[in-house]
């Protein structure tokens, strides 16, 4: 990876899934010295956090900030709370309506501390690997939500209010469908090997193959012509 020195900051929401990934890639690739920012939320998938890990470390992180909240507090999600996540379920089934594995108001919390990591650390751009094509439902990552939270963003900071500075929110992913984003990062380096996307992880690390997310990464990397290299 290039030298970071004299590259303005960057914010890049960091999961370590498949699209995170990419989208850190993306954020150094166009000249961004990235702060990876990464969130133990309660998830039952911790185990992206160990991948967070790897993907900030191999893909130019100039660092990698991990935030404890707990949203096990509020539960209302498959992901939070004592609900199974759903599995085996057609792409009919997954057009139709939104999945228990939205996790309430995930996006606009992490956001929130992306834009507070940002102030502090003199910061005019954020990423969010957001997809509104091949995605499950979620309504924190259509277009119409992430133009709201941008003009949001620059009603609330110092710098925007002061200084005129305006904050430019990035969704390079959210009109790209999995193949193109997975080929896009392959052409940038990105070993997807050290990714995981899967919602409920068995014992051992390894994707159950079988949930929404799973399903979603399958298909991308099919329609890509390739062979997914994660933890299957």
């Amino acid at each position: 990876m290039a030298t970071l020195v004299g590259r303005p900051k960057a914010i890049v929401l960091l999961s370590g899934g498949l699209d995170s990934a990419t989208c850190l890639a993306l954020a150094h690739s166009q000249g961004f010295a990235p702060i990876a920012l990464s969130f133990r939320y309660g998830q039952r998938h911790q185990i992206e956090l160990e991948a967070a890990a790897r993907v900030a470390q191999a893909l130019g992180a100039s660092r990698h900030v991990v935030v404890d909240i707990d949203l096990r507090a509020f539960g209302g999600s498959a992901l939070t709370a004592d609900i199974a996540v759903p599995k085996d379920r057609s792409d009919l089934a997954m057009a139709e309506g939104i999945p228990v594995t939205y996790v309430p108001a995930r996006n606009t919390i992490f956001l929130s501390f992306a834009l507070a990591l940002a102030e502090t650390e003199g910061a005019f751009d954020i990423f969010i690997g957001v997809n509104a094509i091949d995605y499950s439902g979620y309504p924190d990552c259509r277009p119409a939500y992430i133009e709201a939270f941008a003009h949001m963003a620059n009603l609330a900071t110092k710098a925007a209010v002061t200084d005129q500075r305006a904050l430019t929110l990035h969704t390079p992913l959210i009109h790209c469908s999995k193949a193109e984003i997975i080929r896009t990062g392959l052409a940038l380096g990105v070993d997807y090997g050290m990714t995981i996307s899967c919602y409920d992880p068995l014992p051992g690390g390894k994707a159950c193959g079988r949930c929404d997310a799973c399903h979603l990464r399958r298909k991308g990397f099919e329609a890509a012509g390739l062979v997914d290299p994660g933890p299957q």
